[in-house]
């Protein structure tokens, strides 16, 4: 009889992609606004795994509960809007 292992990591501490270095060359606010993405896209994903499926019920705390439980620094209130705003715009 095969015995079921548990474990106690989340599904979404486990990295899927590949990173790949960014593209040399660009101005400052290009590189801030794309790690902003990333994190928020990242929170997204998180919130939505959690069961957070509307942006009224995704506040800064929650939000950044998220982010510890996930192992990222806590997020700012410009990258709460935008983790308010994919979930908004993702249903």
């Amino acid at each position: 009889m095969a015995v079921a292992t548990l474990t106690t990591e989340p599904p979404f501490c486990t990295p899927t992609a590949v990173k790949k270095p960014l593209p040399a060359g660009q101005p400052r606010e290009w590189y801030v606004s794309h790690n902003r993405r990333l994190k928020a896209m990242r929170l997204t994903i998180a919130l939505l795994d959690s069961g957070v499926y509307h942006p009224a019920t995704a506040d800064n705390r929650r939000i950044r509960a998220a982010a510890e439980r996930i192992g990222v620094h806590a997020p700012s209130d410009t990258t709460c809007r935008m983790v308010r705003a994919l979930i908004r715009y993702g249903r």
